[in-house]
């Protein structure tokens, strides 16, 4: 069984060889390659593909190319938030975002053209056809207008008026919590997995995407720019909702200890419902340093 960096490292040479080919526009495969390949920690994919291979799917050309769908629609998600009329970021995994690199309208036309290919990818594989359809379907409710867009409307519209705590966990279970929880889901699903274990991915997934969340609001609290390669701060200075903000850093890392051990409480019941080896899971769950 791979283990994450090995998975990661299946995630970047899938990337860097299929993406050359998604268009025959110069200019626009340019600025989508930019942000795809600028890196990241490709959790996204990573989290389907291990998943896949602990209920036993073979990594195929096909199974790869539907699992770093997310990646593309995740990547598209970053443009369109760095712009100036979202997030207004200059700086990206330590590079300038994309609309600095190219503009304000080449780099939303890339998001658009990311986002649309993902969906491409999800569809246009050996997979068997209901096994795509359900896979377009939990990535279309996970990004779109009951998912991630659904919670960046609701991010924009509570910056600056103080959220109770479960309207900021329905806001982040849809802005960044729905895509963490389809990548694990999906790797179920590419597995035709029991219903009990797709109940049980689906609670790992929500955990872990909970956990993502008041953990980039407690770095972007204490962490330097230089160690994310973005500005930190930012959430403060801009009144933005937060856990941080609304909890503290100590409850807030308190409520990281609480997510993360539901998380492996998940895991646990994985191991059982399956009877396989679940420890690659616990290597994503090790991403988050806990103090």
């Amino acid at each position: 069984m791979e283990n994450l960096q090995q998975l990661r490292q299946r995630v970047d040479d899938y990337l860097t060889t299929a993406l050359a080919n998604s268009s025959d526009q110069a200019d626009l495969l340019t600025a989508m390659d930019y942000s795809v390949a600028a890196g990241g920690k490709r959790l996204r994919p990573t989290l389907t593909l291990a998943v896949a291979q602990l209920l036993g799917v073979e990594l195929t050309a096909s199974v790869l190319k539907a699992a770093c769908a997310v990646e593309l629609l995740h990547t598209y998600s970053l443009i369109h938030d760095d712009l100036p009329a979202m997030d207004n970021d200059d700086l990206r995994r330590g590079k300038p975002t994309s609309h600095k690199q190219f503009g304000e309208a080449m780099a939303i036309l890339a998001g658009d053209a990311l986002q649309a290919t993902a969906f491409e990818w999800v569809t246009d594989n050996e997979l068997p056809v209901v096994i795509q359809a359900q896979l377009a379907r939990e990535l279309a409710l996970a990004s779109g207008a009951r998912g991630m867009v659904a919670g960046q409307v609701r991010d924009i519209l509570g910056t600056g008026h103080q959220l109770e705590l479960a309207q900021l966990k329905h806001l982040h279970a849809q802005k960044t919590g729905a895509l963490l929880r389809y990548a694990v889901l999906a790797g179920g699903i590419i597995a035709q997995a029991t219903p009990a274990v797709l109940a049980e991915l689906v609670k790992f997934g929500e955990s872990y995407g909970l956990a993502f969340q008041i953990y980039d609001d407690i770095l972007d609290a204490t962490a330097t720019s230089a160690e994310l390669g973005k500005a930190t701060h930012k959430d403060a200075d801009r009144a933005k909702n937060t856990y941080v903000n609304l909890l503290g850093l100590a409850d807030a890392q308190a409520a990281l200890h609480q997510t993360l051990a539901v998380a492996r409480d998940s895991q646990a019941q994985l191991a059982q419902l399956t009877g396989t080896d679940t420890g690659t899971l616990t290597e994503f769950l090790a991403y988050f340093k806990e103090d």
